[in-house]
């Protein structure tokens, strides 16, 4: 357990939490906008390296680079780098002590369909060289080599000579085979599991035995599983996509029998456990939440591999006072532990905040100490950062909406310059975490209001249910009607209140112009959607098709009826759009229309468009691009 800090942890842990400011500090718009320092560190399983993804800049050149850093002398060493044009690195882990892979994400296109090409490298942190994980002879051994690559079931550091990923490319529909892949001459290519039909998912057993497979015809889902290859599968649990029966396994125990599963608890999302040897496949409780839904993820004992918690709540006597203490030394900020090596003596930890952009930190529970390895944004200091308060109004249906209000350091709190901030998804949700762009607009004057509208995560089956097939309806008045709250309440100069969102959020806001065009004096859309109609056809040549058509709809009439596009006309704001070539989860025709419309009636918009740019402003000049517009522009119609 942590009993002591270093001098320079309990200096910064003083600014974290006394440090007050007497007016606020003007912070450039490049620290907002840049690529976070640091975006992912992980300790080797032998406790002796770390990996990092970090930020690097030199001259014109901006890049995402890994690198190793042996903490026995602090030597660090550059592995490769990715300058975030074509090739974006999207994820790190360690095979074993030596080797890490890195995930690959790159634009291409398949038939005509604009798709994302993904695959996975190695690299010998010694050695230094990028080597493809698949060997030649596996592909070879494919009918087609399919666009995702990537896929790892099972990273196994005690055999560094193979892993076993989800791979598709005998089946034309999509499914995909298990396979066992060689990374050494010691190994070779095994099929562990053929395609089958329908079945687009399958999950490992702790002893990597071929376990649950996920099957689906158009919304139809099956869950199947069985004991070992020599039996047929049986069916635990069926269907339909959005419906109250779902039951998603999540993994298994050290016992290969026990199960843990995501079903619903009095309507909210929990976590059980079955024994699959009970003819009646009980699902037994472990953790749920009266008024929110659990996130279905499992914690594991890095020595034992046994699930010591699961949905953030852990039972393992040990792992919880050892996580007390962690908090106990870093008071006030939100603490995760991220890393570990494999016998848990060290540890990596990410402190962060609504303030605190995030601290990692190194510990070692035997010599009792934690020094701090880096800062996700060191120009972005907590002490220059704005709170966040949870708020919550009524929807004019009575329904209980909830969010966040962010206000700038040292205002009044009152008659402010304001800024509508719904989030993308929309099945997603905003939280009381650190937002890089929130954060960026308090910093230039705005007030802040996200709301979590109906058809958000996290609420619950019925509040999610209800932002099915509902774009631009009840979900949108929900947005209007928090505008209108916070205007109400006196914080929002209601003269002065524009609507910002990107992704669904940025068809929000565009729809928010249509329907109240005298309510808002502006908007921004990044990456928007202006045609739900066209969004839903886009998806005709991929296998979710039908799940995007339950999901946003398949009345063509109906979607068209409710897209932006179509209502230009009534559109009476400035409106500013900004669209990557390169998007591949809203297409930038989505963009280039409505911007083509407007124009065409004359109407008070600007159009940038960013070359080669992602829906995620993975290129650090596409994301400076960015800001600096929306600072220009909401400057203009709001100061």
């Amino acid at each position: 357990m942590v009993k002591n800090l270093t001098a320079i942890l309990l200096i910064v842990l003083c600014t974290f939490t006394n440090l007050a400011i007497s007016k606020p500090q003007f912070i450039p718009t490049k620290a907002f906008a840049s690529k976070p320092d640091v975006s992912k560190i992980l300790l080797s399983p032998d406790g002796k390296h770390i990996a990092m993804l970090l930020k690097a800049e030199q001259g014109d050149v901006k890049a995402t680079v890994l690198q190793s850093v042996n903490l026995q002398n602090f030597e660090s060493s550059f592995l490769t780098y990715a300058e975030n044009k074509k090739y974006v690195m999207t994820d790190i882990a360690w095979l074993d002590n030596e080797n890490i892979i890195v995930d690959v994400k790159y634009p291409a296109s398949r038939r005509g369909t604009p798709v994302d090409e993904y695959r996975v490298v190695k690299i010998n942190i010694f050695e230094k060289k990028l080597k493809s994980v698949i060997p030649k002879s596996t592909l070879s051994r494919l009918d087609y080599v399919p666009n995702v690559l990537s896929n790892v079931l099972s990273i196994v550091p005690e055999d560094p000579n193979y892993i076993i990923m989800q791979i598709s490319g005998h089946m034309h529909t999509g499914e995909p085979s298990v396979v066992q892949i060689p990374l050494t001459d010691k190994a070779r290519t095994r099929f562990l599991e053929r395609a089958e039909t329908n079945i687009f998912h399958w999950k490992l057993d702790q002893q990597r035995n071929v376990r649950i497979g996920i099957y689906r015809d158009k919304t139809h889902y099956k869950i199947l599983e069985r004991k070992n290859k020599d039996e047929e599968f049986r069916t635990l649990w069926k269907f339909e996509a959005f419906s109250a029966e779902t039951v998603w396994p999540l993994g298994f125990d050290l016992d290969p029998n026990i199960l843990y599963v995501q079903a619903l608890h009095k309507g909210k999302d929990a976590i059980y456990k079955v024994d699959l040897t009970d003819k009646d496949l009980k699902l037994n409780l472990v953790y749920a939440k009266e008024d929110y839904d659990v996130s279905g993820y499992l914690t594991r004992s890095n020595k034992t591999g046994e699930v010591i918690g699961a949905g953030g709540y852990i039972w393992d006597k040990a792992r919880v006072r050892f996580e007390k203490a962690i908090d106990k030394a870093l008071p006030d900020n939100d603490n995760y532990l991220v890393s570990f090596s494999q016998d848990e003596n060290k540890y990596i930890t990410l402190s962060t905040s609504d303030t605190e952009a995030g601290v990692y930190l190194v510990g070692d529970r035997k010599a009792k100490t934690m020094d701090i390895v880096a800062y996700r944004y060191s120009d972005l200091k907590p002490e220059l950062m704005a709170a966040k308060e949870k708020i919550s109004y009524k929807a004019r249906d009575g329904l209980t909406i909830e969010g966040y209000l962010t206000l700038p350091q040292a205002s009044s709190g009152k008659n402010l310059p304001t800024l509508i901030f719904p989030h993308g998804g929309p099945i997603s949700y905003d939280n009381d975490g650190f937002d890089y762009w929130t954060q960026f607009f308090a910093n230039r004057g705005y007030a802040v209001l996200q709301m979590n509208f109906r058809g958000s995560a996290g609420y619950g089956f019925q509040f999610m249910q209800q932002g099915l097939r509902a774009w631009g309806q009840a979900m949108q008045d929900d947005v209007e009607d928090g505008t209108k709250w916070i205007i109400e309440q006196g914080v929002a100069n209601p003269d002065k209140v524009c609507i910002v969102g990107a992704s669904y959020g940025g068809y929000a806001a565009l729809m928010g112009t249509v329907k109240t065009p005298d309510l808002y004096k502006c908007a921004v859309s990044f990456a928007g959607v202006s045609d739900i109609e066209a969004l839903v056809k886009a998806h005709r040549n991929f296998v979710n098709y039908e799940i995007v058509k339950k999901q946003i709809g398949d009345d063509y009439s109906k979607l068209w009826e409710h897209s932006p596009l179509k209502h230009a006309e009534k559109i009476k704001v400035p409106v500013l759009l900004i669209h990557g070539t390169k998007d591949r989860v809203v297409r930038v025709d989505q963009s280039e229309d409505m911007f083509d419309e407007l124009d065409d009636l004359d109407k008070d918009v600007e159009y940038i468009e960013l070359d080669g740019g992602d829906h995620y402003l993975s290129n650090a000049d596409h994301r400076l691009t960015t800001f600096k517009a929306m600072e220009k522009f909401l400057a203009k119609q709001l100061l």
